[in-house]
């Protein structure tokens, strides 16, 4: 094939490329087009305060000492967020308390039963006014305690009150303890 053939060939294919375009763009359907609309609600973020320590005062050598999830010692944690929503809790606890300068350390002890949670609060949690909710429950295990009903009440709070208990040795070093509770909370969606 010499180079006019192939010219010509071009010519005839490029021909036929604008025939199929006039023509072929004749038999198109007619379209329609729709928008749809994406909305979204952003919950109000969770607060969480740590209100009152885990307080046991003043403890002697060899002699342990309990402090009641619904006393005014208890630890006291107020959470604040969407109303009716349901959270994933998780308490970090302590297995000891230590001096200042970490010479000495007391165990901490906390049962299947230290802990309470006010679903039904209004203002400021308080462990010896429980209005309603889960009383009993394992500080160790609070992720599955909501169930089907909510966490946070109908003003968006709840209050969790812990218990618990230290155990001094016969020689335990004489001064202040402390160690941490740590709440984390979230909401708990889809």
């Amino acid at each position: 094939m010499g180079f006019n053939s192939r010219k010509n060939l071009v010519g005839i294919l490029i021909a036929i490329a604008i025939i199929c375009l006039v023509y072929g763009t004749s038999d198109v359907q007619a379209q329609d087009v729709a928008s749809g609309q994406i909305s979204a609600t952003v919950v109000a973020a969770l607060t969480v305060t740590a209100s009152s320590p885990l307080a046991f005062g003043t403890v002697y050598q060899g002699v342990p000492k309990s402090i009641s999830k619904n006393v005014a010692d208890a630890a006291v944690f107020d959470i604040s967020g969407q109303a009716n929503a349901d959270l994933l809790i998780y308490a970090s606890l302590p297995e000891f308390v230590a001096t200042s300068t970490g010479d000495d350390r007391m165990t901490v002890r906390f049962s299947a039963t230290d802990a309470d949670i006010d679903t039904a609060i209004v203002g400021a949690g308080a462990p010896a006014t429980f209005v309603g909710g889960w009383q009993g429950e394992d500080p160790h295990n609070l992720m599955g305690v909501a169930g089907a009903d909510p966490c946070l009440g109908d003003a968006g709070l709840c209050a969790i009150f812990i218990g618990g208990k230290v155990i001094p040795t016969l020689d335990q070093t004489a001064g202040a303890y402390t160690g941490d509770i740590i709440l984390t909370v979230a909401y708990q969606g889809t």
